[in-house]
């Protein structure tokens, strides 16, 4: 016997960052990049090329609109610290991670590949890191 199998929705109604999530996110970045021990530059293009007086606007605590483009970029940060601090026992082993080369980026470090600016440069780090930390 044949039964219809229910059709799912193709985009949650949950998997959006809202304005207020992604301001938080923006914040927490900040301090993450300053742990990372990035210069202004390397923060700035990672973040998509930010203009310097919009990132001094996010050092001083105030991050401003946030498209979609930006939030992506924010969760992929978040997402590359959550399995840092899964992979190593210390948090400062993993923030030094992000200088030191790695044979599987050329011999770069993962701050030079998500320097690069693209989105793609920082999605490649995080599929990297959720490989060797088990993913999810």
């Amino acid at each position: 016997m044949v039964h219809e199998i229910q059709q799912s929705v193709a985009s949650p109604e949950t998997g959006r960052i809202t304005g207020v999530e992604a301001e938080a996110m923006a914040r927490a970045v900040v301090r993450l990049f300053n742990k990372w021990r990035l210069g202004d530059g390397d923060a700035r293009e990672i973040l998509g090329g930010l203009s310097a007086r919009t990132y001094a606007r996010w050092k001083a605590g105030n991050p401003g609109r946030i498209d979609r483009d930006l939030a992506t970029r924010l969760s992929l940060v978040m997402g590359i610290h959550k399995r840092l601090r899964v992979i190593f026992t210390s948090p400062e082993q993993g923030y030094d991670w992000i200088g030191k080369p790695n044979y599987v980026f050329g011999e770069r470090s993962p701050r030079e590949i998500m320097g690069q600016g693209d989105m793609f440069s920082l999605a490649r780090v995080r599929a990297y890191l959720d490989a060797e930390g088990g993913g999810g």
